[in-house]
């Protein structure tokens, strides 16, 4: 066992100094509450001849002061510990995207180009990577220690986590939420890696022969009939609504849509895949609500490629 954990991510140092001082700011409120008791315990000890019934007078400078100070303390850990956390819900826009999905008990990876691991993850060092996560299952939790990160990964949802490694190695990846029997060997690598070797797996693995995610996703595009509604290419939504059954996707992605209810969202991968597995969750407004659900139909691998077309499709240029 070792004391210290690697320190392998470029928020691990920080994280690591929030809890060292969360750990001696509550150290020295305790030693200075325990302290003045054993004081007081020693000085009113039976025997001692000290005065008990004179009434000290209060110093209300002392009480201002003492007061004063650790709100200040504890208010300061608190802002640094809420811009950490700002910080690390924030993504780079030039991070790297992988898609992992849990299952009992395993975690499955996907990278853009279609290379697919499991219970592996290569990364390259000094570069942010941006994991999109969803489970198949039950809750799982996406930890790795030597990182200082973790996220709960949940069924029906997506999360994101991302990080910057950065120093070459193999870290331990765990699940940190009891996700059933086998949860104790659910336990995978984090492979980080110079870039330029990366590019060599990346080279070496090249995907599944069916080309990338996003070109993967276009053949389930056009295999499930999406291509009726939304044109051959995610365009059919051009024209207006009374003359085509759904919106445009071309330029789907990250741009906001108005919903049914008159509610205002941004399309993230979440937004895409509830309109997929959930279409009546959130319906586009001036739209007929005909869009079928294809939950149990196409699994959370497909859904991922899917999204991964969408957010290919570049927005449609005016003429």
């Amino acid at each position: 066992m070792r004391l210290w954990l690697p320190q392998a991510s470029s928020s691990a140092a920080e994280s690591d100094y929030l809890m060292l001082a969360l750990v001696l700011a509550a150290c020295a409120v305790l030693a200075l509450v325990f302290g003045l008791i054993f004081v007081y315990v020693f000085k009113y000890r039976a025997g001692s001849g000290r005065d008990r019934g004179a009434i000290m007078e209060k110093t209300w400078r002392i009480e201002v002061a003492w007061t004063a100070a650790t709100l200040l303390v504890f208010f300061g850990l608190f802002l640094w510990g809420g811009d950490l956390y700002v910080r690390l819900f924030r993504p780079p826009a030039n991070a790297l995207q992988i898609y992992i999905v849990g299952k009992q008990w395993m975690w499955k990876a996907e990278h853009q180009g279609g290379q697919r691991e499991i219970n592996a993850l290569h990364v390259p060092a000094g570069r942010p990577v941006q994991l999109v996560m969803t489970s198949e299952d039950v809750i799982h939790s996406f930890f790795v220690p030597a990182f200082r990160t973790k996220r709960d990964v949940l069924p029906g949802r997506y999360e994101t986590l991302w990080f910057e490694a950065t120093t070459p190695g193999k870290y331990r990846l765990f699940c940190a939420q009891l996700c059933g029997a086998g949860h104790a060997q659910m336990i995978g690598e984090i492979v980080v890696m110079p870039e330029p070797d990366f590019q060599d797996w990346l080279a070496m693995n090249g995907g599944t022969g069916s080309g990338s995610m996003a070109e993967q996703g276009k053949i389930l595009y056009m295999r499930n009939g999406c291509s009726g509604c939304h044109g051959g290419i995610g365009a059919g939504g051009a024209q207006s609504a009374s003359t085509v059954p759904a919106p445009s996707l071309a330029g789907l992605y990250g741009s906001p849509v108005t919903l049914d209810n008159g509610e205002v969202v941004i399309a993230d991968e979440g937004y895409i895949r509830d309109c997929i597995l959930v279409p009546e969750k959130r319906r586009v407004a001036s739209y007929p609500p005909i869009m079928p659900s294809f939950s149990g139909i196409l699994g959370e691998e497909d859904v991922l490629k899917l999204v991964a077309f969408i957010k290919s499709l570049a927005p449609e240029v005016q003429r």
